[in-house]
């Protein structure tokens, strides 16, 4: 008689991965911390107390069940960023598209299996400004006894990059709001919450990490800034980039990273320099008229057994408009596209979409100058609503959106020069239809009305293929000729050059509702913003669950 014993391994051996899988328990706790930087104290939204927030660690295939109780007079809600949240559309986080926030007292399960993804990606706050000080990163580990595609490091290191504001990041956003001028940009960038000795704040702390002659580390870079895209660079030092936004890519050898708000990237260093001590750098781009904080975060690699008083190795920074960096960087990255991780790029397409994103200025009664700075897709300005975009779809509820969102724009122009007579936007809560499981190419082209601009840009629900890029007016003849169709990076999150434009392609194989929008948050907040609706399929596997019992109302 075949014992228990015996059959308990049989039947491990013929489904490993239900063996293997785990539920992670995490309880997220929304409290106000008092905190100082820039020698001045601040009370802030935190989880946890931390800041940057704790690392939510997870293997490929588990089951997260992290909740979140609000202790802070804000509403507040979670997004996790880059999980593809497959059929728990719900647990996405951004508040009025997929739930209505967590009210002060109140508390939700955020649900969710990671599924298909290992690598590197982050968490934050996804109303209003709050994600400014409540962020943290998410690891996801290949399942047990799955290499890495890349040399085994011998430590890793999780390296958050962010901003801070001596002010209250709600009174930024709130006066910029009433007055309709743009919003107080940061006081300073910080590495892993420090902003480094370069604050001119003696008592600044200083990110320091610690390295072990002749090992090599997998350094896992998070951008959790609000409104900077970031260089990242280490004096001495070159990284191999083996993975960003939690998907594998091809060894790409480089000294300097650049990632937008929303990006991760994950590198091999190898401590192959002479003991001592090292700057690490990080600092903005922005290649036109725009204000910046122009300040350097700075944080320091020290070898085991560096003498106290040993002179750090400095580096150079990037210009601040070093365009040509960022676009070598960008074009550099290529998906693995190995027989284990293929890239697996929709060849042919149902859907073929034209978006023009930047800014616009629209009539304002009670604002300074009698107008207030918008941002658009289409043309077309984002209204939040009041009733969360998932619930209004999954029961019928009429009135809150429209599923007319224009597929091109109404009116062409010449995107990237003269601007049109008319800086007016329309306003409405508009989403795109499509059908599960279809093809999108959508380009992405930046204008110039009122400053060209680069933008992150970040879809939830899925990941794409960057599959083209350029300067200038995109050209349906000539362009997708040059399209990579092979091995093209695959993200969530993508940077639309300035004065450019950028070509993904996804799948449309995830039924709910997908927030579209730029990452940088004082963009957002002006509108542009959009979302697809994805229906379902065929039966329960292809469907949006039903929405959890402790689901938050508005």
């Amino acid at each position: 008689m075949v014992s228990w014993v015996q059959t308990l391994l049989f039947m491990s051996a013929l489904f490993p991965v239900l063996v293997e899988c785990k539920i992670r328990h995490y309880n997220f706790t929304v409290v106000l911390k008092n905190t100082t930087r820039l020698c001045a104290t601040k009370p802030i939204v935190t989880v946890n107390g931390q800041f940057p927030g704790p690392t939510l660690y997870a293997r490929e295939g588990d089951n997260v069940l992290a909740r979140v109780t609000n202790h802070v007079q804000h509403n507040v809600t979670i997004h996790w960023h880059g999980v593809r949240q497959l059929r728990t559309g719900w647990s996405d986080g951004p508040a009025y598209i997929t739930q209505c926030p967590i009210q002060p007292g109140q508390n939700f399960l955020y649900n969710f299996t990671v599924t298909g993804q290992r690598g590197t990606l982050l968490w934050h706050a996804h109303i209003s400004w709050l994600r400014s000080t409540m962020h943290g990163a998410i690891v996801i580990l290949p399942k047990k006894g799955v290499p890495y595609p890349f040399p085994k490091p011998y430590k890793e290191k999780v390296i958050i990059l962010g901003e801070w504001w001596k002010a209250d990041t709600e009174a930024v956003v709130n006066q910029a709001m009433q007055t309709g001028l743009a919003p107080n940009v940061s006081d300073a960038h910080t590495i892993n919450g420090h902003a480094g000795p370069l604050a001119n704040c003696s008592s600044e702390g200083a990110y320091t990490l610690h390295v072990e002659t002749g090992k090599t580390y997998l350094l896992r870079v998070v951008n959790a800034a609000v409104n900077e895209e970031l260089f990242f660079k280490i004096a001495g030092h070159n990284l191999t980039v083996v993975e960003v936004d939690a998907v594998y890519t091809k060894p790409y050898k480089t000294d300097t990273l650049f990632l937008g708000p929303g990006q991760t990237t994950t590198s091999l260093l190898t401590a192959d320099q002479g003991i001592g001590k090292y700057l690490i750098a990080v600092s903005p781009f922005m290649d036109t008229i725009v204000a910046v904080d122009n300040l350097t975060a700075v944080g320091f690699l020290r070898y085991n057994h560096t003498l106290a008083f040993t002179p750090t190795t400095l580096t150079s920074i990037p210009p601040v408009n070093a365009t040509s960096v960022t676009e070598v960087f960008s074009k550099s990255l290529r998906s693995l596209n190995s027989k284990e991780y293929p890239a697996n790029v929709p060849l042919t397409i149902d859907h073929s979409l034209f978006f023009t994103i930047g800014i616009g200025i629209n009539p304002c009664a009670t604002c300074v100058n009698g107008s207030r700075a918008v941002a658009a897709i289409n043309n077309v300005t984002f209204d939040m609503p009041t009733t969360a975009l998932l619930q209004a779809h999954y029961y019928g509820i009429s009135g809150v959106f429209t599923d007319d969102f224009p597929a091109k724009p109404l009116i062409p122009f010449n995107y990237t020069g003269t601007p049109p007579s008319s800086l007016q936007t329309m306003n409405g809560t508009r989403v795109y239809r499509l059908a599960y499981n279809s093809t999108v190419q959508l380009i992405i082209q930046g204008n110039s009305i009122i400053a060209p601009e680069s933008h992150p840009t970040h879809l939830h629900g899925f990941n794409f293929f960057a599959v083209g890029r350029g300067v200038g007016n995109f050209d349906p003849e000539k362009d997708p000729l040059k399209f990579n169709l092979v091995d093209p990076v695959e993200r969530n999150t993508i940077s639309v050059p300035t004065a450019g434009w950028t070509a993904i392609r996804f799948r449309a194989d995830n039924p709910g509702v997908w927030f579209f929008h730029c990452h940088l948050e004082v963009h957002t907040t002006w509108g542009l913003k959009m979302a697809f609706l994805v229906e379902n399929g065929k039966g329960p596997n292809e469907s949006l669950i039903p929405p959890p019992s402790d689901l938050p109302q508005c």
